[in-house]
């Protein structure tokens, strides 16, 4: 086999959920030269990493964030721009039921790219619902890998006995997984903590990506049980978890305050010192700024189990992702 491509993997990566979302986050087309901005500040920043999926968008919308991320990247000129890394998770739609489905997907991905997929990562886990289809999706992946269409294999919502199961599956056939995205916050502490999930990532060489790491924005501190709220979806979740979240918001606060940082910047900071690349969303230059100030310091052991404490006194926590596996 020819040597193949290895992925560099920056501290922080850029999620990029928003970016053809309009029905929880509200994008229109006017909104693209603006993330044509962040893109080229992160990559200047070294956040290199960027999460998509065949499925970001709504309606016609529909693989949006990938088509914009081709553009950006193909229009960028400057430092960095050899270790720009795009990610896409491909759907486990019930329609995909062949090997040849999750090709002729990442195909399709790539077309909307303008180049190769870096990092193929299966959506989600059937291992709920409809077991018997996973195999030939992961076989696919699997398939991609080997004839070099893609440099790795990634997984998302994964838990620990399904993830298992997978990683043998594939390393009897050579295949390495690179990457592991579950939700991991302050807010969503499950999938490390009564998981374990960071252990057996740390056992089997696979890098554990944190998505949601701001709790869909509750953890930037821009949002009180006073304060008007986001529309739709997203307000009425926050009008629900802002009362029992008060110990952690609190906590941020002050460690922000003392760090001269700002809450966003201590919330992400948390989740790398706790061995996970967050992936945070930003729509516009303030919040990419915003992100990229959690990079170059660290919290002390201190400060993170005083976090660590206030998860432990609020009462609340994010709602899991219905297709995370156990």
């Amino acid at each position: 086999m020819e040597s193949r491509q290895t992925l560099n993997f920056p501290v922080m990566g850029c999620g990029t959920w928003a970016w053809g979302n309009r029905l929880l986050w509200g994008y229109d087309p006017s909104m693209d030269e603006q993330l044509q901005q962040v893109f080229n500040l992160c990559v200047s920043q070294g956040v290199t990493l960027f999460d998509t999926g065949d499925s970001y968008g709504t309606g016609k919308l529909n693989g949006r964030s990938e088509s914009l991320l081709g553009q950006f990247s193909q229009q960028y000129q400057g430092v960095n721009q050899d270790r720009i890394c795009i990610a896409t998770k491909l759907a486990p739609y019930p329609w995909r039921l062949t090997r040849k489905s999750m090709i002729q997907a990442c195909e399709n991905s790539a077309k909307r790219l303008g180049k190769n997929v870096d990092l193929v990562q299966m959506h989600w886990s059937t291992a709920n619902y409809a077991p018997w289809q996973e195999w030939n999706l992961l076989e696919g992946l699997g398939d991609l890998y080997e004839q070099g269409f893609v440099k790795g294999v990634g997984l998302s919502n994964y838990g620990p006995k399904r993830l298992k199961k997978v990683y043998q599956k594939l390393a009897d056939r050579g295949i390495p997984i690179s990457t592991l995205q579950v939700q991991y916050s302050l807010l969503s502490t499950y999938p490390v903590r009564e998981l374990g999930l960071k252990e057996v990532c740390d056992e089997l060489g696979i890098q554990l990506i944190a998505y949601s790491p701001l709790g869909l924005g509750l953890l930037t501190g821009k949002f009180s049980e006073n304060s008007p709220l986001p529309k739709g979806i997203r307000g009425g979740l926050f009008k629900k978890l802002l009362p029992g979240i008060q110990p952690i918001l609190g906590c941020l606060k002050e460690i922000a305050e003392f760090r001269s940082k700002t809450v966003t910047q201590v919330a992400l900071n948390w989740c790398i010192c706790k061995g996970t690349i967050p992936i945070p969303g930003a729509k516009n230059l303030e919040q990419a700024k915003d992100n990229l100030g959690a990079l170059g310091w660290s919290l002390d052991s201190g400060e993170v189990a005083g976090l660590d404490n206030a998860v432990m006194r609020s009462n609340q926590q994010m709602v899991q992702n219905i297709f995370q596996t156990s």
